[in-house]
């Protein structure tokens, strides 16, 4: 089967984000200095980063107490603050490799928990940066999706956000509680990385027949985007690798995109591009 020439865009923000490419050198960094070390949790949400990890001897874990543990590295997404209590008493390395921008969200949870307000995080409570968040509040704390209505508030609340949630979900949120509250606090720490590549993905789904997202599926700013795309009635494919690749996707296609989300290595992205170029493509 072969197609006429099909032109491809590649998203220039597409890929790692400064937070996760911090993270993955610190552990294939670690990986050189000695033998069993592990992250807690995957260190990001890319199956094929973890599995390349693992073949440099860097294992994900989710015990602490483990006695094979000598070096110990902390994930983009942060930890819960009792888990880092319990860390400061541990005799093996850590490395901490939670984002920078996570980080700030943590101090100013906590600030605003201090301060006395009810603190609203806006986020998926199932994800670990938000769970980091809520402890820091020490788990008295209101947690709102992107489809949730929000709930009754009191009079003073401070709001912080998961790092990789759209700018147009906290608007509305913050809109509806300026209607319920007498004094409202936002900390806007959504990363200027995931609004930047959310919106070069919106302009350039309204220009292509087809939109190829790369990147885990168990990556909520991926995820994010192939939803962007679908909104913007665009034919979308999210897909981890180029293996998952099927000619019958570019019948009647002229125009490709790709983009991809902030825990996509360069290296998989490539692989699709090339994948596409070397099949569909003169």
């Amino acid at each position: 089967m072969r197609h006429n020439s099909i032109k491809i865009i590649t998203a220039k923000r597409a890929g790692f984000c400064f937070g996760v490419k911090r993270a993955v050198d610190m552990a294939f960094e670690s990986a050189k200095r000695g033998d069993s070390v592990f992250t807690l949790g995957p260190i990001i949400h890319n199956p094929q980063v973890i599995e390349k990890l693992k073949s440099e001897g860097v294992l994900p874990t989710e015990d602490i107490d483990d006695a094979k543990i000598e070096t110990l590295i902390i994930r983009t997404h942060g930890v819960p603050l009792e888990i880092s209590e319990r860390l400061a008493g541990k005799n093996y390395d850590i490395v901490d490799a939670t984002c920078p921008f996570v980080k700030k969200a943590q101090q100013y949870a906590k600030f605003l928990k201090e301060k006395g307000y009810q603190v609203l995080i806006i986020g998926d409570k199932d994800h670990p940066e938000v769970k980091g968040l809520m402890s820091y509040c020490r788990n008295d704390v209101v947690v709102v999706g992107k489809d949730d209505a929000l709930p009754k508030l009191k009079s003073r609340v401070g709001i912080v956000v998961q790092t990789t949630q759209p700018v147009s979900v906290l608007k509305r949120f913050v809109s509806d509680a300026v209607e319920q509250v007498k004094e409202l606090k936002v900390f806007n720490t959504i990363c200027n990385s995931t609004a930047l590549r959310l919106k070069e993905t919106k302009e350039m789904a309204k220009k292509v027949d087809l939109m190829i997202v790369v990147g885990g599926k168990n990556s909520a700013n991926t995820t994010q985007l192939a939803h962007l795309c679908r909104s913007l009635s665009v034919s979308v494919c999210h897909i981890e690798t180029a293996s998952e690749i099927d000619e019958k996707w570019f019948l009647n296609v002229h125009k490709v995109g790709i983009t991809a989300g902030a825990s996509t290595p360069d290296w998989l992205i490539k692989e699709v591009e090339q994948r596409i170029r070397g099949s569909f493509s003169d």
